[in-house]
This record gives structure tokens, C-alpha cells and sequence, in this order.
């Protein structure tokens, strides 16, 4: 392996490709995160922070965060956080229970309906 060497003018040359596929790649419960996550993730801090939780996913291609929002807004009771287009981030929140239901389907969705590759769900 070549490293940064000005002196000896040898460079190391890293070659970073985006293949996207067709894949959940995070899926993640946060139960009972502080208030001050909600703020600095710009979300509505006026939930039950006892009872409340935030869903995390990414998926590729992008695009089909919208999808997974919509599946996960109709499953259960969540409030859609952020959603993006571009880079394929969903945040959403509810109770627990509404959290993991939207979590489960739109898993279960893009999976069984769409053929992704899909994480496991993981929580803290």
C-alpha cells in the first residue's frame, strides 16, 4: 500500500464507486430517545418522550424511501420526520409499538413485493 508522500511524489489512488442496489441497508428502533435528539433532528418534540420512539431506515435505490414512507404511514400511527428522495433516509416516529409496526411492514413490503435485500431490525 502506497501512502500520501509529497516528497517522494508516490500517491495512493482510491477509486470510490456507488452501485446501488436493491436493499435496506439500516433499520433501526430508537425506545425513549432524549428530547434533545428530537430537536436536533429538527422533530416535534411535543410526543410523550416515555412512550415515544424514532424509526431509522436507508434504502437503495433512494427513490423507494417514498414508498416505504407511505407503507409505514398507513401501517400504524407515525409521523414522517424526514424523508429523502436522494439519499434514500426515512425518519419517522410514534409510540413504540406504532414504530415497530411500520418498521415491520415496510420491511415486509419491499421484500416480499418489491425483492430487496433487507437488514435485520435492530433497537436500542
Amino acid at each position: 500500500m502506497e501512502y500520501l508522500n509529497i516528497e517522494d511524489e508516490k500517491y495512493q489512488r482510491i477509486i470510490q464507486e456507488y452501485v446501488p442496489g436493491r436493499q435496506v441497508t439500516l433499520a433501526h428502533i430508537i425506545a425513549s430517545p432524549d428530547e434533545v435528539l428530537y430537536k436536533k433532528l429538527g422533530l416535534d418534540p411535543k410526543l410523550d418522550y416515555a412512550k415515544a420512539a424514532i424509526g431509522v431506515t436507508t434504502v437503495t435505490p433512494s427513490e423507494t424511501a417514498i414508498i416505504m414512507a407511505d407503507i409505514a404511514m398507513k401501517a400504524s400511527g407515525i409521523q414522517i420526520g424526514f424523508v429523502d428522495r436522494f439519499s434514500g433516509s426515512l425518519i419517522f416516529t410514534g409510540t413504540v409499538s406504532e414504530v415497530e409496526a411500520a418498521m415491520v411492514a415496510q420491511l415486509e413490503y419491499v421484500k416480499n413485493k418489491l425483492g430487496y435485500t433487507v437488514c435485520e431490525v435492530t433497537k436500542t
